[in-house]
Formats: structure tokens, sequence, C-alpha cells
């Protein structure tokens, strides 16, 4: 189902151009309007969900092997170094556009790029009272 006022369903379902790579008739691959690196582009349901915890079982087993798919096709034609697959969920972690949708950016040697995360150092017993709260 499409929400009227997303942006990102309107992308998807071609009520507005986008540099579309690829399309089927669950999701549009296209360019991202304000690309990280060379050939950043974003595959985005037909269909809303505002995040991934709302994403259908259905809809959620058809992005990776996509990304996978598309990845090879941006190697193939654009031949990154590396690539990195993202997918924000919530404004805190960086969610803009309350639309489902993932990254895939291609990684070039210098592109000045970045996505970063500082990892921590858990003490002693951190991880295991962690894993405890998670598994009672």
């Amino acid at each position: 189902m499409k929400k009227e006022d997303c942006i990102f369903c309107k992308l998807a379902n071609g009520d507005i151009p986008t540099n579309t790579i690829y399309e089927d008739s669950d999701f549009r691959v296209f360019l991202d309007s304000s690309p990280a690196t060379k050939g950043h582009c974003l595959i985005v349901p037909k269909e809303h969900f505002d995040n991934l915890e709302e994403l259908s079982d259905d809809v959620a087993s058809k992005v990776f092997p996509l990304a996978r798919k598309m990845m090879k096709l941006l190697k193939e034609k654009l031949g990154w170094d590396g690539f990195n697959v993202v997918q924000n969920n919530g404004e805190l972690a960086g969610q803009t556009v309350f639309h489902f949708h993932t990254h895939l950016i291609p990684r070039y040697e210098g592109d000045g790029a970045s996505i970063a995360m500082s990892h921590t150092s858990p003490g002693e017993g951190e991880l295991e009272k962690v894993l405890e709260q998670i598994l009672s």
C-alpha cells in the first residue's frame, strides 16, 4: 500500500522521475540525488513501510538478494574497491525519510566518504549482563 504523503512512495512508484537502474514489481533502485560516492543508490520498496521493524517478511526476504545483484552490476560498470550496504532505522540512527530503504554505496580508494562508528570497550562482565538481559 502506498502512503499518499510519502515522497519515497512517489519515487518508487514512478510518480516522480528518478535515475532508475533497476525496477521490478516490488522495488525500484535509483541513484541517490545526494550521493556519498559515484553510484550511490537506494533500494526502495514500492509498498510503504516506515522502517525495518514494519517491513513484511516477504519484502524483507528480497532485499539482500537484490542488493547483491545491484552490487555485482555496480562492480561491473563502475569498478568499485569496496562496498557499504546501509539501512537506518529511526531518527537517532540517521533515518531522514520514514519509508524503508537501503543505501548501496560503492567505495573507491580516496573517496573521502565515511560510515563512521565509534566502538566501545565494555568492562568486565558487561557483555554477559547484556546477554542475560536479551535472553531473559
